[in-house]
């Protein structure tokens, strides 16, 4: 099943719950949330409080924390009390990988493992058979409404490839610039899961958005 995961990062802050209702209401499937510190990314956007405040304010979609920040282990456990689905983070970002890993698993959320455009997929040796998401990033990460990298197309469909001989259920997610016109290409490659920011929260019809998306999606993977 291939998964929209619009990016509250683009979406009007002043009322924020709506908009996350809006975006599922028009087909998304998952809460994507950009956690930036600026430090590890030059940016400073969200944490825990605002993760919780979307649960209490009734958001029941899988919520998708992506951690853009160093080091990641102390803020885990708030994500996870806050109601985080699945928690990711960049490699860079901890000192010991394994065990960010165990303990993502051990508060009870999704473990992911983010690979911005130049990071070698070599960290995947020794971690893919513990990840449940891995994410591409296809811009450098810290701002939304960049440009789609297109050089991290064959990185995708490495890591597609990885997984499929892996045998184990891990969703390759890419994020970044994705839009109607460059979503096919991505899933193409072997991404199931997919960011879109900008071009949802940023369209007048959020609902028409998704909808275009899927059926650029459909094109190139049936029965998505």
């Amino acid at each position: 099943m291939q998964l929209i995961a619009p990016s509250i990062l683009s979406a009007d802050f002043a009322r924020l719950g709506e908009e996350v209702d809006a975006a599922i209401a028009a087909g998304g499937d998952v809460v994507h949330f950009d956690v930036m510190d600026n430090h590890y990314v030059p940016n400073l956007t969200i944490g825990p409080a605002v993760c919780e405040s979307l649960r209490r304010y009734g958001v029941k979609a899988p919520i998708d924390v992506h951690l853009m920040i160093r080091p990641v282990d102390r803020i885990v456990p708030d994500f996870a009390a806050a109601g985080a689905t699945y928690i990711s983070f960049h490699p860079e970002g901890s000192d010991h990988i394994d065990r960010t890993i165990g303990l993502i698993r051990e508060h009870g959320c999704k473990p992911g493992l983010v690979f911005n455009p130049a990071t070698s997929l070599n960290w995947l040796d020794y971690t893919l058979d513990k990840l449940d998401l891995v994410l591409l990033m296809s811009v450098n990460p810290g701002f939304g409404g960049q440009k789609f990298i297109p050089e991290v197309l064959p990185k995708i469909a490495e890591v597609r490839r990885r997984v499929a001989a892996s045998g184990r259920d891990v969703r390759v997610e890419v994020d970044g610039g994705i839009k109607v016109d460059n979503i096919a290409a991505a899933a193409k490659a072997g991404a199931d899961m997919f960011v879109a920011g900008s071009a949802i929260f940023g369209s007048k019809d959020y609902a028409a958005t998704i909808r275009a998306m899927r059926a650029a999606i459909a094109q190139v993977a049936p029965g998505g």
